[in-house]
């Protein structure tokens, strides 16, 4: 293990200096613009088209450019953690098996997207969050409720978008990291990007590797490694017409109570944009998802390999105020490896419209979905969203949505609890929110209900089954402010995911959240903090197993020593609290890591 990331370190500083010479075209990144929060950002995940947040009609989180800079977390699920309407559990850290949940739904009832494409396992259902470094992203998108009606199944609780670094104008600008800490921790990066006539690119590449910390009371420390690279091209045309290219590839190994695996996560797609007309933009993407796993544990060795290809074709056709977005999609999942499944693929063809309508200061989204799938059938999805400007700060909003989530692979036809019989889940929910936007501050707040049927549910050496009736409810407040040198973010959430047959809530959820961000500039000095705190969750469906919560405190600084070069000091978990948030099934905890400190230099914008 060793071997592999002194291999991959050393690349990534051949590759960093070669970009260095590069560094005397680059322009210095005004203090102004380095401050800069937007508060009202562009959000493009909630309504396929770029809304303003407040004229998405959706409860959006954007984590943009400057604070993922600022925050500089060690995985994507440190980023999420503690977000309004967001729930995070991890089987210990660094790397290990973790899930998000989106308004008390499961990590399977949730869509991730990089760049537009999809990436889950089709055998789990859900994403793989822990593989993805979160340093290859320039900003996310966090759309809380059901999307069914734009991206098809599993869209219950919301969507998470994570973009990868955009071309800068003129370049290439460089830009290169390294530093390392606690449990003997590296982390090194490096990327440039740029433009020149028509053509825009980005190039980057991440290793990160740990000798990690036990995952078991009395265990070892497990190791993690992930070596991450992305190229990113477009160009266009003197007629408007756009073509592009993406790949992100991470590829790494990771060891676990009983034994280690080797993974791959990866995402590649090609697209065409062409304007038909100035109303009318056609746009068609080929792309193609992988999750692969080698496992060699005590239990014994397995490959999990499942891909997903999609071919996309989408029409945007815009009336004055209006927008009419339609579309068709063709998708089909693959599985190989070490199980016998009765079935090893299977397709899905969509097709989709949505309205986008603007009488202000009213303002109408609605949307419809057919998905017609090889495995489960066919599912028909839509919503409804009404706005109202109160005044020129203020929008309330109003909005029902339906949603499904297929059976995964696993679901239906893993040997010993695979059931070829069950359903697709499906959803409605209903959202009342209204937001206040200011000029150096603003505040959201939601209320909303997810009734779910069917809800697929399995438990250890049980077949998989479908729950009657779920039900889920929840409020969100959240707010952002920028006063003078301070940069301020808050998000109370309370969820009640209750399984409607026993009366209990939904294993492994916590109902309480709380999150609070704060960071203030001094100068070429930068000090900040966070403050996260969840309450108990029970680790089983019967709430016999309890988990205590939990608060976390962790803090940061940053020092600009130079133009374009900058060191960053992070403290996570810096009371150095005992916490779990899932149980082996033998009862042990899984530990969470413990205090530790990061160093790290930056060079670039």
């Amino acid at each position: 293990m060793k071997t592999k990331r002194h291999l991959a370190a050393q690349g990534l500083a051949a590759f960093g200096l070669a970009v260095l010479p590069l560094a005397v075209q680059a322009q210095a990144t005004t203090a102004a613009e380095a401050d800069t929060v937007a508060l009202n950002p562009q959000v493009v995940t909630a309504t396929l088209a770029p809304r303003t947040a407040d004229e998405t009609l959706s409860s959006v989180t954007v984590l943009d450019e400057v604070t993922l800079r600022r925050q500089d977390p060690t995985s994507v699920t440190d980023m999420l953690r503690g977000q309004p309407g967001v729930d995070v559990t991890s089987n210990g850290s660094f790397g290990k098996n973790s899930s998000v949940y989106l308004r008390g739904t499961g990590n399977d009832q949730n869509v991730l997207l990089i760049d537009g494409i999809r990436l889950r396992s089709a055998t789990t259902g859900g994403a793989a969050w822990h593989y993805l470094d979160p340093r290859m992203f320039q900003r996310a998108e966090i759309v809380r409720g059901p999307r069914g009606s734009l991206y098809g199944a599993d869209a219950v609780g919301g969507v998470v978008q994570l973009f990868t670094h955009d071309a800068e104008e003129d370049g290439p600008h460089p830009r290169i990291s390294a530093g390392g800490g606690s449990f003997n921790t590296q982390r090194y990066s490096a990327g440039f990007s740029g433009s020149e006539g028509g053509t825009r690119y980005s190039f980057a590449g991440s290793h990160f590797a740990t000798d990690g910390t036990p995952v078991r009371r009395g265990g070892e420390d497990k190791g993690y490694d992930n070596t991450s690279a992305l190229a990113r091209m477009s160009h266009t045309f003197d007629s408007g017409a756009e073509v592009g290219v993406l790949a992100l590839r991470a590829r790494g190994s990771n060891e676990f109570d009983g034994g280690e695996s080797d993974f791959v996560q990866q995402v590649a797609g090609i697209y065409a944009e062409l304007p038909i007309t100035q109303q009318w933009t056609n746009r068609l993407t080929l792309s193609e998802a992988r999750d692969e796993l080698d496992s060699f544990d005590d239990f014994g060795d397995s490959t999990i390999d499942t891909r997903t290809q999609t071919l996309r074709w989408q029409n945007t056709l815009r009336f004055g105020m209006h927008e009419l977005i339609t579309g068709a999609e063709y998708s089909e999942d693959e599985v190989s490896g070490s199980n016998d499944y009765a079935v090893d693929s299977r397709d899905n063809i969509a097709v989709f419209a949505q309205g986008l309508l603007d009488f202000a200061p009213f303002a109408v989204q609605t949307s419809l979905r057919y998905d017609d799938n090889e495995a489960y059938g066919e599912e028909v999805t839509g919503s409804l969203a009404l706005g109202y400007d109160l005044d020129d700060r203020h929008t309330l909003r109003a909005s029902y949505g339906t949603a499904f989530k297929a059976p995964s692979f696993n679901d239906l036809y893993f040997p010993g609890f695979g059931n070829p019989d069950l359903e697709a889940e499906t959803s409605e929910t209903i959202e009342l929110g209204i937001r206040g936007q200011y000029a150096s501050w603003f505040w959201d707040a939601a209320l909303y209900q997810t009734d779910i049927d069917n809800l697929i549910a399995g438990q250890r050496g049980d077949v998989t089954t479908n729950i009657p009736t779920t039900r889920i409810r929840g409020i969100e407040l959240s707010g952002g402010a920028k006063i003078d040198a301070w940069t301020l973010a808050a998000a109370l959430t309370y969820s009640d995911p209750e399984n409607r047959a026993t009366g209990k809530r939904i294993q492994r959820r916590a109902s309480q959240s709380l999150r609070l961000d704060a960071d203030r500039e001094l100068g070429d000095w930068s000090l900040g903090g966070s403050w996260i705190v969840q309450n108990h969750r029970y680790n089983d469906a019967d709430n016999e197993e309890r988990i205590g919560g939990y608060g976390l405190v962790n803090l940061r600084a940053g020092w600009q020593f130079a133009p374009l070069w900058s060191a960053r000091l992070s403290v996570e978990n810096a009371l150095d609290k005992d916490y779990v948030t899932t149980r082996f099934f033998d009862g042990d905890d899984y530990l969470s890591a413990g205090r530790a400190a990061f160093v790290s230099v930056h060079f670039g914008q």
